[in-house]
């Protein structure tokens, strides 16, 4: 359906209803791609529209809200001003996949008050940018009332064909789903409840998490999502699977029994649509970070993009523990520990990784289980108050290890497990900040296993919202960065809370090491290129080197060894893990690319990819000038052509190119590979072939 069609069919039902005169407001992206138009029907009910060069992909959707104590608003509206307005700045990322943003939109301000009392009034902001769309309400002061009490937001999405959707179900606590293919009209989320792999689930409805991508048939391919998520609720998208209709529903709290509560005067968070014509486009598109504030907290330099090691995977694969007795008897509680000798995290082994990361270049050491509570962490119904977040175990001193690593040019990545209690996290977040601070220590990874405690408390709903932005701003306050683990979504917070680094949202690594259905499937990564990582940075720990896992009969990981690498480049973060045992890299050839790589990026090239299937990327590491290239593919193998069109006209640049060998196979010969070397410039093209399961890492450093 076009454009001016949609408008006519709106038009005829406008006035097949009441003769009065409806008008039109609409804006426009700057390169006259993408297009919003409003109308109130008959009924004064807000409706939107969006086009893509002039074809509706959002047809005629509803916007409104159920209130506590109030009626709800969503019709008798009127228009009572509106205003526009054109944007064209850039800002600079401080660490990212590129240096420089272009922020270009057209802004449509829309003022509706109510035709009947108690005549309260809401704004509507409406952007059009060239990859996408965003829209947002802005709640008005009212006489008598401080607050809202938000029961159902209920903004609609109508599609107007039945697309192909990679999704996870509306899960209010977990993220850690594995995606699902299917058309709309035959998206259940209910099928995924009570999954036995995952910590906690709570899926109370036909509905997804976002962002959740879509194609078309004529290969348009649209990402929902939602940008700068502040004091409000997740959203997710319940699914009609027959008018095929998208209606916002937020997570809410069965211990306060709303959705939302906010004071007045207030804005919710934007809804998104990132709109594009080939897969590839969407991991181009800067709409979510665009849509969020500039940087408040200033200066980050004391953050240094890094690559890391750390005492993390010997847990996963049964080598070692996290607790100090080594028992991980999670259902029994002690003081009387007696040490096994499994404990990971003691001062010889935690030495071991710093020698190893200092000898290969590699700037930061993390270490799991340094501290007491890892004996009494999951299982319990009260976990408030088990971890100390400043006191180790009797075998690791943190401060001669803190020491013992800035003399090797490392530094240490602290963790902070807090087994969903983040009453107890907050209690101790600025001591256990400040001795952070003291130590030189400027970044954390917080992981939050587990159900919520307080009970009725989801991982996505409000109030677990505002504990993640706490522990930003206290991060902001004491020069500490935020790996956040079992986090709530990203939405470009990082734009304005650049202390943001990454997090993790997905299924990671470590499901390839215990999960009961054999980890994750080959078109996992592929599926995740185009979904969770157009959300931010992920914590994704590549770099697994033996890929069978002898400790783990079960389980195997269904990538190369070449595709490992090829993580480093293809799952963007500024904090990348090499997460194998350092002795499974010691005498490989092929862990010189780890050392390699580069973390911070000038520009980033997205060559080539389809959702699911395969995806190719070149980034441009800052300062050195240096490219590299990562390529993946599914459990299909396939031949990649890549055009060296990107690189810098006049440079000769050595490469080494890692990929799989002729016999390679993600199931019975992961670890086969090839290196070659050769000499690239500007142009010149290669094929690459990738095995099932398989992908490619191209180290392109410029010739002196």
């Amino acid at each position: 359906m076009n454009k001016l069609l949609a408008l006519f069919c709106i038009a005829g039902f406008l006035i097949s209803c009441s003769q009065q005169e409806t008008v039109t407001l609409s804006v426009t992206s700057p390169g006259k791609i993408n297009s919003i138009d409003f109308q109130l029907s008959p009924s004064g009910e807000p409706i939107y529209l969006v086009s893509h060069n002039e074809k509706v992909i959002i047809d005629a959707s509803s916007m409104g809200f159920d209130f506590k104590d109030q009626k709800s608003l969503k019709d008798n509206l009127k228009v009572i001003n509106s205003e526009k307005k054109a944007v064209h700045k850039t800002w600079e990322m401080p660490w990212g996949e590129q240096k420089e943003v272009v922020n270009a939109y057209n802004e449509l301000m829309i003022e509706l008050e109510e035709d009947t009392a108690p005549h309260r009034k809401i704004n509507l902001y409406f952007r059009a940018y060239d990859d996408g769309i965003g829209f947002r309400y802005e709640f008005l002061p009212q006489p008598g009332v401080d607050s809202l009490v938000i029961m159902d937001e209920n903004t609609e999405f109508q599609l107007t064909e039945d697309y192909t959707a990679w999704w996870l179900p509306g899960d209010w606590d977990i993220y850690e789903h594995l995606y699902s293919t299917t058309k709309v009209s035959e998206i259940d989320a209910t099928t995924k409840r009570n999954d036995p792999n995952l910590a906690q689930t709570y899926i109370p409805e036909n509905a997804l998490n976002t962002p959740v991508t879509m194609r078309g048939n004529d290969g348009i391919h649209l990402s929902f999502h939602e940008a700068n998520l502040t004091d409000y609720a997740g959203m997710t998208l319940k699914v009609d699977n027959e008018s095929l209709k998208l209606t916002s529903e937020l997570v809410g709290s069965d211990r306060l029994g709303y959705k939302v509560k906010r004071a007045l005067p207030f804005k919710t968070p934007w809804r998104t649509i990132q709109i594009a014509e080939k897969a590839t486009e969407l991991i181009d598109s800067k709409l979510i970070v665009n849509l969020n504030e500039p940087n408040k907290i200033g200066d980050v330099s004391w953050f240094k993009p890094k690559k890391y090691v750390g005492i993390w995977w010997e847990m996963h694969i049964g080598k070692s523990t996290w607790d100090y007795a080594g028992s991980q008897d999670m259902n029994t509680f002690s003081k009387d520990l007696k040490p096994t000798g499994k404990h990971g995290a003691t001062t010889e082994n935690t030495k071991k990784y710093i020698d190893f990361a200092a000898k290969n270049g590699i700037t930061g050491v993390l270490i799991e289980g340094w501290n007491t509570g890892w004996e009494h962490w999951i299982g319990f119904e009260d976990r408030e108050g088990v971890f100390d977040f400043v006191t180790p175990y009797p075998d690791y001193d943190l401060e001669e290890l803190n020491q013992y690593a800035k003399d090797r040019g490392v530094e240490i990545i602290m963790h902070h497990e807090t087994s969903a209690a983040p009453r107890t996290y907050e209690q101790q977040l600025d001591t256990a900040y400040q001795l952070m601070k003291k130590l030189g220590i400027h970044s954390v990874k917080t992981g939050y296993v587990g159900k919520i405690i307080p009970k009725g408390e989801y991982h996505h709903g409000q109030w677990m919202v505002n504990h993640y932005r706490k522990v930003l701003e206290t991060g902001a306050k004491y020069q500490v960065a935020i790996n956040a683990h079992e986090p709530i979504k990203a939405t470009g917070i990082r734009r304005t809370y650049p202390n943001a680094i990454a997090r993790e949202g997905l299924r990671g690594q470590e499901f390839n090491a215990w999960s009961a259905d054999g980890g994750n499937p080959p078109e996992h990564l592929p599926i995740v290129a185009f979904t969770r990582m157009l959300a931010g940075p992920i914590d994704f720990t590549p770099g697994v080197f033996d890929i069978g896992l002898p400790t783990k009969e079960d389980n195997h990981i269904s990538t190369t060894l070449a595709q490992q690498l090829a993580l480093y480049v293809v799952v963007y973060s500024p904090v990348q893990m090499a997460c194998d045992l350092p002795e499974n890299y010691e005498g490989q050839p092929a862990f010189q690319f780890i050392r390699d790589v580069g973390v911070d990026w000038d520009q980033t090239v997205v060559l080539n990819g389809e959702v699911g299937d395969f995806v190719t990327i070149a980034r441009k590491e800052r300062e050195t000038g240096n490219w590299f290239v990562g390529g993946i593919t599914d459990e299909n193998k396939r031949e990649i052509s890549i055009d060296f069109n990107f690189l810098d006209e006049g440079t000769t640049y050595d490469a080494i190119v890692y990929k799989d060998a002729e016999d390679a196979h993600f199931m019975t010969n992961p670890t086969a590979i090839t290196i070659e070397n050769t000499e690239i410039t500007k142009g010149e093209t290669l094929h690459i072939p990738l095995v099932e399961g398989g992908g490619f890492a191209i180290s392109l450093i410029q010739k002196k």
